[in-house]
């Protein structure tokens, strides 16, 4: 067991993001468990305290970087404008919030499911997509859970049987998505190595990724924090709070991290008309 203390953490936030597919909280409203890199894993957290069932060897290895936690997010915080009052309500909102860096592959394919998809449809197809064609592992807690599946499973896949899981259209860019890779048509290595947007443009010549969906795998798995998605809660705020346009120019490098506070507090807290 691994506990630490840090107040710009919430895992209760974390999960409700729209960032991690394989990600649910517990019945006892204090614990999340996740799926990532073929493990499984819980997060236990009171207050400020938060407990991860590992041992402090894979925390170093793996959980310290998938929750991006030496990236100083008060620093980040404090750099907001304070004029802006829709900016500062948003981060004040989503404290807790991290940009996980997870598995390129399973998100090129996690966001292709997102399209025109809500969070809890997302998780579902997701889930079954993981059932039908990922390993079966067993944790040390004897939890059964399933391996994201890989690009060889998924290329093998017929298109019939993957809209049984739901996907719809998206059975088809799923399909056609895991052949280019196994091909060598889009090379998940050296898509890790490249800027911001050489990796969009990389990603662009997937079937099924446009623009938004090319943005998110770039923050989500690339961790390029400049990636700036653009989904229908980000527009109407675009619209409605940033008429004159949202100054990237004063949050370089970083723009990727207020956009999901942004997303998050336009999900659960709506803007109402005046």
């Amino acid at each position: 067991m691994v506990t630490i203390t840090n107040e710009n953490f919430s895992i209760s936030k974390i999960c409700k993001s729209g960032q991690c597919f394989r990600m649910n909280e517990m019945e006892d409203g204090r614990t999340v468990s996740l799926i990532a890199y073929g493990r499984y894993m819980e997060v236990t957290q009171d207050g400020n305290t938060i407990c991860f069932d590992c041992s402090w060897e894979e925390y170093d290895r793996i959980w310290k970087k998938y929750f991006d936690m030496e990236t100083d997010y008060a620093e980040i915080m404090s750099g907001i404008d304070t004029e802006d009052d829709y900016l500062v309500s948003a981060v004040e909102y989503g404290k807790g919030i991290r940009i996980l860096n997870q598995d390129l592959w399973e998100m090129i394919i996690s966001f292709i499911v997102s399209q025109q998809n809500n969070i809890k449809r997302i998780r579902k197809c997701i889930s079954l997509l993981c059932e039908k064609y990922g390993e079966k592992k067993v944790a040390a807690n004897g939890m059964e859970y399933y391996d994201f599946p890989t690009p060889k499973a998924l290329a093998g896949a017929a298109v019939e049987d993957l809209y049984a899981c739901n996907l719809g259209y998206r059975s088809r860019y799923i399909h056609e998505t895991a052949n280019s890779i196994l091909r060598g048509d889009v090379d998940l290595e050296l898509l890790q190595q490249m800027d911001y947007d050489a990796a969009k443009t990389e990603l662009l010549k997937l079937c099924g990724i446009g623009e938004k969906v090319a943005d998110c795998i770039c923050l989500f798995a690339l961790h390029k924090t400049d990636a700036f998605p653009k989904d229908t809660h980000i527009n109407k705020v675009l619209a409605t709070q940033y008429q004159e346009g949202f100054p990237f120019e004063k949050y370089v490098n970083y723009s990727g991290i207020l956009q999901q506070y942004i997303f998050y507090y336009d999900l659960n807290f709506p803007l109402r008309p005046a």
